[in-house]
């Protein structure tokens, strides 16, 4: 389509694709997006007015068009669609920390920004090589957690170390052949919890990282998969936390 091509990573712009997305995209990242484009089969009423009524009072200009949607979109109800310039992302000091060594799945990238605001632990430190936090995929996966997460890229574990490894900063690397059971630890305010990449895991040397830890599980599976994985040791380490919320 003249005019629209589909997403690269070295774009300068990404999409949100959905209407739900797009307005969590207005609700925490307002400043970043450029245009909002809207579909011919959307259904009018309250939603729509709504989404119109936020553009006009941020000034961001609608495009009601359906070419963009072939190009960037095959799912049948996406109907709008954000554009947005990427922005640049840094971890809090003093925060808990999710630390993602070489993932490759844009869905589980997504799926685990979605886990981590769940469960307060919104900073994410991303080891390279690694799926761009920025694709589409990642986005939807999310369900616009995208838009109220903290992640910075790194080319080496030793450079997040380097800058967030602090002495008081504990860190848990997550390895089948560790000794000590999630189970059995207990996380204070300030940790790293350090996860592999999907197929290979975390590489033999993070077994003398930190504290080395396991999720036991039978024997029935070999391993659990990433995103399952790390929503169960975001559980344990904040069930101090949200434990006593629920009455």
């Amino acid at each position: 389509m003249a005019g629209y091509r589909r997403y690269h990573k070295e774009d300068k712009v990404s999409y949100s694709l959905g209407i739900t997305l797009t307005f969590e995209l207005l609700k925490y990242k307002k400043e970043y997006v450029n245009k909002i484009y809207i579909h011919s089969a959307i259904k009018q009423g309250d939603t729509l007015d709504k989404m119109e009524l936020l553009c006009k009072e941020a000034g961001i200009k609608i495009e009601y068009t359906d070419k963009i949607f072939n190009v960037l979109s095959q799912k049948e109800n996406c109907y709008v669609i954000g554009e947005f310039v990427k922005f640049q992302g840094k971890l809090k000091q003093d925060a808990p920390h999710i630390v993602l060594v070489n993932p490759s799945n844009a869905g589980n990238m997504g799926t685990i920004m979605r886990s981590s605001l769940g469960f307060g632990i919104n900073q994410i430190a991303i080891i390279r090589d690694a799926v761009d936090a920025f694709d589409p995929k990642v986005v939807r996966a999310s369900m616009g957690a995208i838009f109220s997460t903290d992640f910075e890229y790194f080319d080496s574990f030793n450079g997040y170390t380097g800058k967030y490894g602090s002495s008081d900063r504990e860190l848990y690397p997550f390895m089948l052949d560790a000794k000590i059971s999630l189970h059995d630890i207990n996380p204070g305010k300030k940790f790293s919890l350090i996860f592999g990449n999907e197929a290979a895991g975390l590489p033999a040397e993070f077994a003398s990282v930190g504290t080395s830890v396991i999720i036991p599980h039978s024997a029935d599976i070999d391993s659990l998969n990433l995103p399952i994985a790390a929503s169960i040791a975001m559980y344990e380490a904040t069930r101090q936390i949200f434990g006593n919320t629920v009455k």
